[in-house]
């Protein structure tokens, strides 16, 4: 599993697509020299299989297949060169979750509206500027997205969201539009300052919500979530 906390990011070199799967190469520069293959690595939020790695390559790189489910559901296969991704390996046992659950099963995909500068003591400008202004304001971002309707359900106000493998918070839902504040690092240390409005994006929802539904299905009337419950399903 993963938590949602991006380790770096990197680039595409190449999509080749194939009889069967296609095939995905990724420059990533800080992460090739730690993958074996076989390795699972978070790819704008999907996991994939680390395969081909080359890590004393110009750039460094690996590459991963992508089955037919993957490319029918994530943004991977419409990704071009040069087209930044965000990378994560998975948490070690006993490491501190620092996100949320995140299992790196996209459950579809959102179109971004808008990511705005809010300036917290000058005027936002909308400019480039991510770590703070030169009078020391400081800039954060608000980001709005579309929901597809097949995932408003799992989706509450302040609840988790992995949003291009991110873990988010959700602040405020109206109608099939949410929207997420984003601090100056993850606006920097992610992909997000690539991203423009009308582009698809990966989602995946909180994975609690979507086992509380299945309870429901199963034990309809019985919506409580128990700590005997949460123990024996491996929280």
């Amino acid at each position: 599993m993963f938590t949602g906390l991006i380790e770096a990011t990197g680039e595409i070199i190449s999509f080749t697509p194939g009889a069967g799967a296609a095939r995905l190469t990724i420059a990533a520069p800080e992460i090739a020299g730690r993958l074996r293959t076989g390795d699972s690595v978070a790819v704008s939020g999907v996991c994939l299989t680390a395969l081909a790695i080359e890590p004393e390559a110009f750039p460094p790189r690996f590459s991963a297949d992508l089955a037919a489910e993957t490319i029918a559901r994530t943004t991977l296969s419409r990704l071009r060169p040069g087209s930044v991704v965000n990378l994560e390996l998975p948490t070690p046992a006993g490491a501190p979750l620092g996100g949320h659950v995140v299992q790196g099963h996209v459950d579809g995909t959102g179109t971004l509206l808008a990511l705005d500068s809010v300036s917290q003591g000058a005027a936002a400008s909308g400019g480039s500027l991510t770590d703070g202004q030169a009078d020391g304001s400081r800039r954060d971002w608000v980001l709005r997205f579309r929901l597809p309707g097949s995932l408003m359900r799992y989706v509450v106000e302040k609840g988790s969201i992995a949003m291009e493998g991110i873990s988010l918070t959700v602040a405020g839902i109206a109608g099939d539009e949410a929207w997420i504040a984003i601090l100056p690092h993850t606006y920097a240390a992610t992909n997000l300052h690539t991203l423009t409005p009308g582009m698809a994006v990966n989602l995946e929802v909180d994975v609690m919500a979507k086992y509380a539904e299945s309870r429901e299905r199963a034990e309809p009337g019985k919506r409580e979530l128990t700590v005997e419950y949460l123990l024996a399903n491996g929280y």
